[in-house]
């Protein structure tokens, strides 16, 4: 898919790698300078290097002075802000447990970054949108937020606050020229993943058959396909759609794989 993004400035949280990193790269070889921003500011400028009018940024999404100076940064480098997609997140990678025993301090490192964090950037870059009467906001939300899963509380409650405050936010700013979606991407192939399930030493990767067998494609999805769904938000071609959560999950909540 090719879009036309020239003279487009894009900000992406989490763009290190996975999902980040591959809107990152598409949004940039649709001709946007782009701003690889990630807590891991080594691996983000290793990322930023490889597509020519990049930049990186350390940015901690769950600190509002580290997200403040990253929004100022961008605008005194790049004077606008067009395109802004929220896909910082974390996961617990060990508390997998019901909820009389999923650690507090576990919630809270979760919620600071997958929900206050994707807030705290948004308020700030969005003010140079609304002034330019445009701009469009992008946030990775997950079909846990859609459907809930179980033993990960906090994940799946960060994520359907994230769906439900992408809808709030259409609703406020949509008037004023700036268009919110959201993307829900089912399980897909990241170092995370293989951590969890899909590498040799995947901390669950006996699960692996079971979750294959929810989705009626029957493998895990690539980031690319996750990056080629955020590149059509953020195309000029998608301008009436504001509001909407795009789910690309290979068709996992679209009902329930059985054998009757």
């Amino acid at each position: 898919m090719k879009v036309n993004l020239e003279g487009k400035v894009a900000l992406v949280t989490g763009a290190a790698r996975g999902i980040g990193r591959a809107i990152a790269d598409m949004l940039a070889a649709n001709q946007a300078r782009v701003v690889y921003a990630d807590i891991d500011f080594e691996t983000a400028q290793q990322s930023a290097a490889s597509m020519p009018g990049s930049q990186a940024l350390r940015m901690d999404v769950g600190d509002p002075d580290e997200v403040e100076r990253g929004v100022v940064a961008t605008l005194a480098k790049f004077g606008r802000l067009d395109i802004l997609v929220n896909n910082a997140g974390i996961n617990t990678l060990h508390e997998r447990v019901n909820i009389d025993q999923f650690p507090l301090s576990e919630w809270d490192r979760i919620l600071k970054v997958d929900l206050t964090g994707l807030f705290l950037v948004s308020r700030l870059a969005v003010r140079p949108m609304i002034r330019q009467k445009s701009g469009r906001i992008i946030n990775i939300a997950s079909v846990a937020g859609l459907v809930p899963l179980r033993l990960q509380s906090a994940y799946v409650a960060a994520k359907a606050g994230v769906v439900n405050l992408t809808r709030s936010m259409a609703l406020e700013l949509g008037p004023q020229g700036v268009l919110v979606n959201g993307i829900a991407p089912g399980s897909t192939m990241t170092e995370g993943t293989k951590q969890l399930f899909y590498g040799e030493d995947g901390k669950f990767k006996e699960k692996v058959a079971s979750l294959i067998a929810h989705i009626p494609l029957g493998r895990p999805g690539t980031p690319e396909e996750i990056a080629h769904a955020a590149l059509f938000l953020a195309a000029p071609e998608s301008s009436y759609i504001n509001g909407h959560i795009l789910t690309v999950d290979g068709g996992w909540t679209a009902g329930y794989m059985r054998e009757f």
